[in-house]
């Protein structure tokens, strides 16, 4: 199978781009290699994806339609397995025109070439942060989703509407999978795992917000990517479902775990809860589990043993 990853040099592309390779797909790889954080990071993730003769990459923005219009004509790409976003949700509100450009242009970008292009399915990462400050816990699928807290989930938002817009029209198989507060090795350095394990070992203070009352369904990135995988395999015809532990962590004992496997206590400061931030994000996956044989195997305290060792091989 030829797949199409965007953002493939990222996170949890570059997990899902070694994953395909390793059983037997063709991986094209987009990605732009922006400078939201350190782009050498993103092309070190993508070494083993190098060794392979089934891997190319391509270096393109999401938002040029023409360079990506050379690209499916090249390719022909059977199926997309689109990541590439700007993510982050405090940042989105420091920069929400920057998140409508590459969210959503650049998603209506791929859906309209997908479509000319006669691709089979495509598989969109969206986001836990739609449901907002739901109350109705777990989060289901079937949630209507419609006060997003920030713009970075009203932009993903927005990408699950026009999915199905083209699935409606055109017969665009579309599954969209929201993602639950994923962590591991790679990670991203703007994100809370990182933040707080690299804060901690420089005997730094940490931003814990609501004394660390807040919850969150973390969520391991091998266990992300089987989900992503069996995305691509069941070939939906419109499916949104939620990849998330289904377990939330208080934030207070996240941090404790971080110090117990350190070896060290956190400096903490406690400001209240940003108005962009829901105080819970608990994931129903029942849905995955039926459509997907979805089934998360990695607790909290083995994925930041894995994350932590990962830092400090590759980044301490």
């Amino acid at each position: 199978m030829k797949i199409m990853v965007t953002g493939g040099a990222g996170f949890i592309g570059s997990h899902t781009v070694d994953a395909l390779l390793e059983r037997g797909d063709e991986v094209i790889c987009v990605d732009d290699f922006n400078d939201y954080y350190s782009p050498q990071r993103k092309r070190d993730n993508l070494a083993t994806a190098h060794t392979s003769p089934s891997f190319r990459l391509h270096e393109s923005d999401i938002r040029n339609f023409q360079g990506m219009e050379r690209i499916f004509s090249s390719e022909k790409p059977q199926k997309v397995i689109h990541l590439a976003a700007m993510a982050g949700v405090r940042n989105s509100v420091e920069f929400p025109v920057l998140y409508e450009e590459v969210n959503v242009k650049g998603t209506l970008n791929l859906l309209e070439l997908a479509s000319r292009h006669g691709v089979r399915s495509f598989i969109l990462a969206s986001t836990s942060s739609v449901y907002g400050a739901s109350k109705d816990v777990p989060f289901k699928e079937d949630n209507a989703a419609i006060r997003p807290l920030a713009p970075y989930p009203a932009t993903k938002r927005a990408c699950e509407l026009m999915a199905h817009v083209y699935h409606h029209l055109h017969g665009l198989h579309c599954t969209l999978l929201r993602f639950f507060s994923v962590y591991g090795p790679r990670g991203r350095p703007d994100m809370t795992p990182y933040l707080f394990t690299e804060a901690i070992s420089q005997d730094r203070e940490i931003t814990l917000y609501d004394e660390g009352r807040p919850q969150r369904d973390w969520t391991y990135i091998e266990d992300i990517v089987r989900g992503v995988l069996a995305a691509v395999d069941a070939d939906q015809e419109y499916e949104i479902i939620n990849l998330g532990n289904s377990k939330p962590v208080v934030m207070r004992d996240f941090v404790s775990i971080i110090e117990e496997l350190l070896g060290r206590r956190a400096k903490i400061i406690s400001p209240p809860l940003p108005p962009s931030e829901p105080p819970l994000t608990y994931a129903d996956i029942s849905k995955a589990r039926h459509l997907l044989g979805y089934n998360p195997t990695t607790g909290v305290e083995a994925g930041m043993r894995s994350f932590i060792e990962w830092y400090q091989r590759e980044v301490a």
